[in-house]
């Protein structure tokens, strides 16, 4: 009788792609691990603020939510296919004896720039912001519309 000694059994074979992945776990954790944190807490994703786009057959919509800022604090710019949006947002100091638990409303200057789904007709652009949102219509050019085609037979 022959006994045969399956150590590595039913995986016999596959250790090369195990040991490509425990690099593949190692290497990310390593990476991950370097990132520099803020006052002990893993830094935020830093996009401020965030946008919601939308489109109809006429229109491309840009919402955008940016509470406590004021009109002159925020600037909206369209220059072909891109939208703009900057400004500055300040958050009130807190007295100098203040510890933080924790810290993720971050003041300074803000800039995000979108590449537009479609060509926009950048002279009827309109913007409006209430309650801490900022709504932009960008109506759709011409050539951008859909056109229907009559077919002939």
């Amino acid at each position: 009788m022959l006994i045969r000694r399956l150590e590595n059994w039913p995986f016999e074979g596959l250790s090369g792609g195990a040991s490509e992945l425990d690099r593949l776990r190692r290497d990310l954790g390593r990476l991950f691990n370097g990132l520099p944190r803020v006052n002990g807490w893993d830094t935020p994703a830093g996009v401020f603020p965030l946008l919601n786009v939308s489109q109809d057959s006429e229109n491309v919509y840009v919402r955008s939510e940016v509470p406590g800022i004021t009109l002159d604090q925020l600037d909206v710019s369209v220059t072909g296919r891109s939208l703009t949006v900057t400004g500055e947002r300040a958050i009130p100091d807190e007295q100098s004896n203040v510890r933080y638990h924790r810290k993720e409303r971050e003041a300074g200057k803000f800039r995000r720039q979108l590449t537009l789904p479609t060509d926009v007709d950048n002279e009827r652009v309109q913007a409006k912001y209430q309650h801490g949102i900022l709504m932009v219509v960008l109506p759709k050019s011409e050539k951008a519309k859909p056109k229907k085609i009559a077919i002939s037979g």
